[in-house]
């Protein structure tokens, strides 16, 4: 068996266009999309120059990351370093090495974006970018329809009916996703959600279906969401781009796209918000140390090199992610007085908000549900 895997070691690093190297190579892996791999070979460039005694090997996976990851470890070939997600830090915990005592700076993040990347009381990752939902919006649309653009303090009725008002002429309301990610606030909006804080599973419960049936509703009661077949050749991306779709609730990942391709007049808004707090949740990527690395005192300074408010400038001005470190993300590369003007929001959302719950087998759990609402989502298709 472990020859086995040993073989599909080597293809992986073969796909990847990596080499095994001697040991005395610090191993970096990471996924990215073309702009991240660049800045990453950049900074690891400038790390080597900055630590001439320290070569890293990058190991650049883009698809099947985490399988991949998997492999690595059960062959006790991992990499050093990590790029990982925190809805994958239950997952590889046991790997990890604990990072408390070894971040220098607490204070430069938010305590909520670190508790991201914290498993019983373990911070596993340093967090380079976090993940939120806002709710991206069609100015011109809202000007047509004569109705005054949202606030942070909007409601869920006040959501339901702006929605209705702005479906009219072949254009939609809201978007809708068959997507955990995208129906989970609805049912935190209810004070529901698909596990608790510890962990335990509660997507059964009543308040979770009153979210389910209210974010059901907006395609298959009040026809202000596209349907199935009426979204089938545009993603909810491109639906926003042409007009055909008033409101989206995405990512910070869409801004580069939107900036580029939209013409018409767009900002983003807080998703309603329960009881004074965030309906939408916290998540975050970031680095990793493996606990059986034979060089943790180089990673250690990897990994801070990275982490850095210099380093995360350079992922930051791309437009795609939202900044982890509280210097940054009030800096002038986030805040940069281009699209959207109200980016501000996502420093509130951060502030205002918990992380995801996740357990060992969130996405198992989260797969499920969504095969399971299948029905419920397209009841009327």
């Amino acid at each position: 068996m472990k020859k086995f895997l040993l073989i599909l070691i080597c293809l992986i690093f073969i796909t990847t266009g990596c080499k095994q190297k001697q040991d005395d190579t610090l191993k970096f892996a990471s996924w990215g999309s073309k702009t991240e791999v660049q800045i990453l070979k950049g900074l690891i460039s400038d790390f080597e120059k900055e630590n001439p005694d320290i070569k890293v090997e990058f190991l650049h996976i883009p698809q099947n990351y985490f399988q991949k990851l998997h492999l690595m470890f059960a062959s006790n070939l991992a990499p050093d370093v990590i790029f990982i997600n925190n809805l994958n830090i239950p997952v590889y915990e046991k790997y990890l090495l604990d990072l408390n005592d070894i971040i220098k700076n607490k204070e430069d993040y938010y305590p909520q974006v670190l508790d991201t990347m914290t498993y019983e009381n373990r911070l596993l990752a340093i967090p380079r970018d976090v993940s939120t939902l806002v709710v991206f919006y069609n100015k011109d649309l809202f000007d047509k329809n004569n109705l005054p653009y949202p606030n942070e303090n909007w409601n869920m009725t006040e959501f339901l009916n702006t929605a209705k008002a702005l479906t009219n002429n072949g254009v939609y309301g809201i978007s809708f996703e068959e997507n955990s990610l995208f129906y989970l606030p609805y049912m935190r909006a209810f004070e529901g959600g698909i596990l608790s804080s510890n962990g335990e599973q509660i997507m059964n419960s009543e308040n979770s279906q009153k979210g389910i049936n209210f974010y059901s509703d907006l395609r298959n009661k009040y026809n202000i969401a596209p349907k199935k077949y009426q979204s089938a050749s545009e993603t909810m991306a491109q639906m926003f781009i042409n007009g055909r779709l008033a409101m989206h609730l995405s990512g910070r990942w869409l801004v580069p796209k939107y900036r580029e391709d939209i013409k018409f007049d767009w900002d983003i808004v807080n998703f309603p918000n329960i009881n004074g707090k965030s309906s939408v949740t916290l998540d975050s990527s970031g680095y990793a140390i493996t606990k059986d690395s034979k060089r943790k005192d180089d990673a250690i300074k990897l990994v801070e090199f990275l982490s850095s408010d210099k380093a995360i400038q350079k992922f930051t001005t791309t437009g795609l992610i939202v900044p982890a470190r509280i210097d940054t993300i009030n800096s002038s590369a986030f805040l940069d007085n281009k699209k959207p003007m109200n980016a501000k929001v996502f420093i509130d959302v951060i502030k205002n908000s918990e992380k995801t719950p996740v357990n060992k087998h969130y996405k198992e759990i989260t797969d499920k549900l969504d095969e399971q609402l299948n029905y419920t989502f397209n009841e009327q298709n």
